[in-house]
């Protein structure tokens, strides 16, 4: 009884804050886990019934991808919508689940194809597509693009990280804005999340 009152907070909680970093130290220390081995356990039992995905932040090193922080993402948003103990909805979460899962749908396996990143100064952008020798794609997530300074901040976190990894295909896919603009001399896309998820 214990140890499945501890798999229900963990999922609980994970639940409540999908789509956020995470280390496996901060999460043994919220939810009063012995031991983050025991956490990981846990956590690979959710994995296997396929709740939740684990995301690894992309670097060169297998080490590095190994011991930055992670971020969880769920199956389906109704898991969120149903369970999640948030008193309001992030759509700009929400929105960043979907594109998880349908880049899932798509073919492209977490860890391996599918990753999030962080650049050296620290901006992160929500996914990174690897093909077999590059960077294929960066991708943002963002529900409104309609503030000067929300709009800068994530085509400067794709400007630097497609500096970083040689890609030069910068899409941002936000709620209902559509554009191709120039920052800094490089083409950023602004795409719909509908009419991504149709092509």
């Amino acid at each position: 009884m214990k140890y499945s009152r501890k798999i229900y907070e963990l999922n609980s909680y994970l639940r409540s804050n999908f789509a956020s970093e995470y280390s496996f130290l901060k999460l043994k220390n919220i939810l009063e886990f012995r031991s983050t081995s025991t956490l990981q356990n846990y956590l690979s039992y959710l994995e296997e019934a396929y709740l939740v995905f684990v995301l690894n932040r992309f670097s060169f090193k297998m080490k590095e991808q190994i011991k930055t922080p992670k971020k969880v993402y769920l199956a389906d948003n109704g898991f969120c919508l149903q369970i999640s103990s948030r008193f309001s909805y992030d759509f700009g979460k929400l929105m960043e689940n979907a594109v998880f899962v349908e880049n899932l749908r798509r073919g492209f396996k977490p860890n391996i194809d599918l990753f999030y990143y962080k650049t050296q100064r620290g901006n992160e952008v929500d996914f990174l597509l690897k093909s077999r020798t590059n960077t294929g794609n960066l991708i943002q997530v963002c529900y409104v693009v309609d503030e000067p300074k929300t709009k800068e901040r994530e085509m400067k976190a794709l400007l630097e990280a497609g500096i970083e990894l040689s890609c030069s295909n910068l899409l941002v896919i936000t709620w209902d804005y559509e554009n191709q603009e120039i920052f800094k001399e490089k083409e950023i896309r602004f795409v719909p999340l509908w009419k991504w998820l149709l092509q």
